[in-house]
């Protein structure tokens, strides 16, 4: 009975040690962008160019600091969980990027610029294609929020191709996240 107990409590100790762990990685983890700040309202610069919207379509500077030192690789995505779609919408996804890297320069999200870091991988949005797509809700609609995330990867490469959806990206970084740093913009027509 001693010995059980005495695992029992051994490995609530280590359980606890990785959450505190965890949490103070959590901590020091952070993303910000020149562009957007946090709470704030998006500028049409990077605004999306169609479905009624006007704006320039240029993806922000983004820059993150204090990953976890097992970090391998970084993903990032934007998304809208207000979209009228059931299921949010994905707006950037990026795989694959070198865990050297500590920032994404402005417009790295235009396919044709080729300013993503080499060996990134940037997939499927829910526009249909690859590449940033900035805010474009609906008329009338309250603002949506626009959830920047980084994530800290325990691999070099998630197993995504330009055709991968987001939903299958999110399926692979459920798996291999140490830790994430986020951000929200707003944006309303």
């Amino acid at each position: 009975m001693k010995f059980t107990t005495g695992c029992l409590i051994t490995g609530l100790g280590l359980g606890l040690a990785a959450v505190a762990t965890s949490a103070a990685h959590a901590a020091s983890f952070k993303l910000t962008s020149p562009e957007i700040k946090s709470g704030a309202t998006i500028k049409d610069e990077q605004v999306f160019n169609s479905f009624g919207c006007t704006g320039n379509n240029i993806s922000p500077e983004l820059n993150w600091s204090g990953a976890p030192a097992a970090t391998k690789s970084f993903a990032l995505t934007v998304y809208d969980p207000d979209a009228p779609t059931g299921s949010g919408f994905w707006h950037w996804l990026v795989a694959n990027i070198p865990a050297s890297t500590t920032s994404l320069p402005k417009n790295a999200g235009d396919i044709k610029a080729d300013l993503a870091p080499k060996g990134s991988v940037q997939t499927r949005t829910d526009f249909g294609t690859p590449g940033y797509g900035g805010p474009c809700p609906p008329k009338g609609d309250k603002p949506h929020r626009y959830i920047f995330t980084v994530f800290a990867v325990d691999t070099d490469k998630l197993d995504v191709t330009p055709e991968t959806s987001g939903a299958v990206v999110g399926f692979n970084l459920h798996f291999h996240t140490l830790a994430k740093a986020t951000f929200t913009g707003h944006y309303g027509r």
